[in-house]
């Protein structure tokens, strides 16, 4: 059975750090790739990092240089380290698995909410 489970979420104020963790199972790391994206309130649902079956990473514009991700195979773990967090980063924080040769992202987590304040 392929699961995600997303934890690490909370309260931070602006300027602060949070680290993720998207806990899988059913998955092998160099079949998939893991992303994370996020939702805020009467908001689409958007791209934030993503990081390959190769290790390669990539990020949204408006995160990078702040978030970091990162896995670790041994624990079947992936990681998103926010830093200098902003309130427009106040979401629920989803991770999500697509595998090598599709498109799409066929699985996902049930999130975690982030809320940053001022």
């Amino acid at each position: 059975q392929k699961l995600l489970v997303e934890s690490g979420g909370g309260l931070v104020q602006a300027g602060g750090s949070l680290r993720l963790s998207c806990a899988t199972s059913g998955y092998t790391f160099n079949s998939y790739e893991i992303g994370w994206f996020r939702q805020a309130p009467g908001k689409e649902r958007e791209f934030v990092a993503a990081i390959s079956w190769s290790g390669g990473t990539r990020y949204a514009g408006s995160v990078k240089g702040r978030f970091g991700i990162s896995r670790d195979i041994a624990k079947n773990t992936v990681y998103l380290q926010m830093n200098s967090l902003k309130p427009e980063d106040t979401a629920v924080y989803y991770c999500a698995a697509r595998y090598a040769t599709r498109i799409a992202y066929d699985y996902w987590g049930q999130g975690t909410q982030v809320t940053v304040s001022s």
